[in-house]
């Protein structure tokens, strides 16, 4: 797709460059704006779960988030207000006019105009005489009636209670309408609210227990933090006490959140800044769903600014909340495929992709996006503005647990990645098991979604995938129990000494209900021995009468698929030394094939290298006959467009038939370096062969006395 012009070349230094790169998103969508200016349609007929009125009003409000900050600072010039403002203040008086053609309609049952109306609300409040006072009598009349529409009724407990909650706020202070009539109301929302508080400033979306569990881009950017921090911004004069929780919230949150980003956001354009040569952060790790509104990943650290929040820890100079905000939008303005021809978002990731999407994802959803640009609300001479762009702060701790969301931080120096247990969301959702049940989430690999019932569409990255009927059906983790979840250590022992403790994560799942087979999973983080390695270790249990016969596919990240130049198939090689000694024969800089062995596979792209290694420690113990009775690597080529981040990719993946269910365990080691804009050099320089061949040692036993004098990690 073609680039967008003011976003694209787009290097995100100043405010001018922030607000250019606004002005360019919203004169995109100008033509699809309807007569009356009170929706938006982009030319695609992709429908909803809702109705396409709803839909359209999507396509007016979410931009929203950029007009209402615009209009704020004051800093358009008359002919951009004229061009670009107008609009929507003469469509918010026809939007929620009865009597006009283009008029909304009223909220009924679990509306998606509710949603719409926190966004239209916002405006309101960041730029009143603008969207509100300057109206007539009958448009501030009817404005007031239709957000009125959205109170008595009936929400889901999520986030949604958050849309509510602003839209009374903007009543009581924008419209007129006196606290008694609402105030209590919000105060009931707020208190509801209160429930999703996990720990450590995470609040989940809804209420974690075993009919649902999600600690997501929702309980940060796209909802929770982000609307505590714009209610901190709008309401501490009704509200102070809470205002002041919700304060110390966003301190706690934002000290593990920005363990979510990576270091890899380098400009390539012309310009010098010093910080942003090297070590810098850049993309987000994908996880969850909604993950088509991109660059919301970094709403909260907008929200935090524009709240004029002072952080006390490691991010409390104003430089570095600048530089998470702006290098994350830079990543961004490298994925041209993001865009359209017309230059409107697609539904999609790194590029237009139906398969991730969501049944409630219209043509307009994405705007959702322009929640990164509450930072606009904030005048040019604002000291956030002003502050030299700072790199992340340094960490000695490369894994890092993260509690609520039951995650470890795996920032390591040739990958960045998170591991997972115990999330899932509970109602019926597009890829759940994807978004929320794989082991791992990368920001560089990204994960992938499946497209049918087969395993090739299934697209098993970073996960265990079983099938009881040779594999007609097959099972990956979604529900995992939540008595057994489990954050702990586990121990690197060097001669029996402990050297390392290393954060780890055990949950349990069951994958049928037709058979009391239980699947009891370890995950541990990279260790400073094999920082490139992570272990997976499973123990299957049949407490049921009758033996089953189960087919194991457990996979590695998904990576880009396809050679640099052409786009051909990659070569095979027969062994890692021919393989990564391709490097030096086609001069690229990085070695491109793949490698199938008896114990695992290998592939190196131009996006790095991603592999599986089994590890079969202790299998003799699991009964009298041995349990595996088949084993095999494989290079998994899944459905095109089954990946977040490339549209073809191949799979490192392990297959295991297991001839008894009884006790039997099993392992791998999964190995990633990603080749990022700032690894190239770095990647060019590892020695890929020996790191590949120094496969984790793994036991089950403290003493491990077949490995005197070496490095073993012990799952107990």
């Amino acid at each position: 797709m073609p680039p967008l012009t003011g976003f694209s070349d787009n290097c995100f230094t100043t405010h001018t460059d922030f607000k250019t790169a606004s002005l360019a998103l919203l004169r995109a969508l100008k033509p699809y704006q309807s007569h009356g200016g009170a929706r938006i349609k982009l030319p695609l007929v992709t429908g909803t779960h809702f109705d396409d009125v709803a839909a359209q009003l999507e396509g007016f409000a979410r931009p929203l988030w950029a007009v209402g900050s615009l209009m704020h600072s004051n800093t358009l010039t008359k002919s951009e207000y004229h061009e670009l403002i107008e609009p929507y203040v003469k469509g918010l008086a026809n939007g929620t006019d009865p009597d006009h053609p283009e008029y909304w309609g009223p909220v009924v049952l679990r509306d998606q105009r509710m949603v719409e109306m926190e966004i239209i609300s916002f405006a309101l409040l960041s730029a009143p005489d603008t969207m509100f006072h300057s109206q007539t009598e009958d448009a501030r009349s009817n404005i007031m009636a239709w957000l009125k529409t959205i109170n008595g009724k009936d929400f889901p407990t999520t986030n949604w209670l958050w849309f509510r909650v602003m839209t009374n706020l903007a009543l009581i202070k924008v419209c007129g309408v006196p606290q008694d009539e609402v105030l209590e109301a919000m105060k009931t929302d707020l208190d509801l609210m209160e429930q999703f508080y996990l720990d450590n400033g995470w609040a989940a979306d809804g209420i974690w227990n075993n009919q649902g569990r999600q600690a997501d881009y929702y309980s940060g950017s796209f909802a929770i933090q982000f609307s505590q921090l714009t209610y901190v911004k709008m309401a501490q004069d009704i509200d102070p006490e809470r205002c002041e929780r919700f304060r110390n919230r966003a301190i706690e949150f934002a000290s593990f959140f920005w363990h979510y980003f990576d270091s890899n956001g380098e400009c390539t354009l012309n310009y010098t800044i010093a910080t942003v040569a090297k070590n810098l952060l850049g993309a987000a790790i994908p996880f969850g769903r909604s993950l088509t509104y991109r660059f919301a990943f970094a709403g909260f650290w907008s929200a935090l600014a524009f709240a004029d929040m002072e952080l006390p820890h490691q991010l409390k100079e104003p430089g570095i909340i600048k530089g998470i905000l702006l290098r994350h939008f830079r990543w961004w303005s490298d994925k041209h495929d993001i865009f359209n021809n017309d230059g409107t978002l697609t539904i999609g990731f790194t590029y237009p992709n139906m398969y991730m999407s969501e049944d409630y994802n219209s043509p307009q959803s994405p705007y959702w996006a322009m929640k990164s640009f509450l930072a606009l609300a904030l005048p040019e001479t604002h000291p956030f503005w002003k502050a030299e762009e700072k790199s992340l702060p340094y960490s000695s701790n490369t894994a890092v647990p993260v509690h609520p969301p039951m995650h470890i931080l795996c920032s390591q120096p040739n990958h960045h990645f998170l591991l997972s247990m115990g999330q899932f969301c509970p109602w019926p959702l597009k890829a759940t098991e994807a978004k929320y049940g794989k082991f791992a989430y990368s920001s560089h690999f990204g994960f992938s979604v499946p497209t049918g019932p087969l395993i090739q569409q299934m697209a098993p990255d970073s996960t265990l995938a079983l099938s009881k009927d040779g594999g007609d059906i097959w099972r990956v983790p979604w529900k995992v129990s939540g008595g057994n979840l489990r954050m702990g250590n586990v121990e690197l022992r060097y001669n029996n000494d402990v050297s390392e403790i290393v954060p780890s994560l055990s949950g349990k799942w069951k994958p049928w209900v037709d058979a009391d087979i239980e699947v009891h999973t370890y995950l541990v983080a990279p260790t400073r021995r094999w920082p490139d390695w992570c272990v997976r270790w499973h123990r299957i249990t049949n407490n049921g009468l009758n033996s089953v016969k189960i087919s194991v596919v457990q996979g590695g990240f998904a990576i880009q698929g396809r050679e640099h130049a052409l786009g051909q198939p990659l070569p095979a090689f027969t062994d890692v030394h021919r393989l990564v000694a391709s490097n030096t024969t086609q001069s690229l800089g990085f070695p491109e094939g793949t490698l199938q062995t008896e114990d695992g596979c290998l592939i190196c792209s131009a996006a790095g290298a991603s592999g599986i290694r089994s590890l079969n420690i202790g299998l003799e113990k699991c009964g009298k006959e041995h349990p595996i009775s088949e084993t095999q690597s494989e290079v998994l080529k899944p459905d095109a467009n089954t990946n977040l981040m490339w549209q073809r990719t191949l799979i490192p993946t392990i297959k295991l038939v297991l001839s008894s269910s009884q006790n039997v365990e099993f392992g791998s080691a999964v190995f990633a370096l990603s080749r990022t804009n700032d690894r190239r050099e770095q990647y060019a320089g590892l020695d890929i062969e020996n790191l590949w061949n120094d496969v984790p040692v793994i036991s089950t036993e403290k003493v491990f006395e077949d490995e005197q004098g070496k490095d073993y990690i012990v799952l107990e």
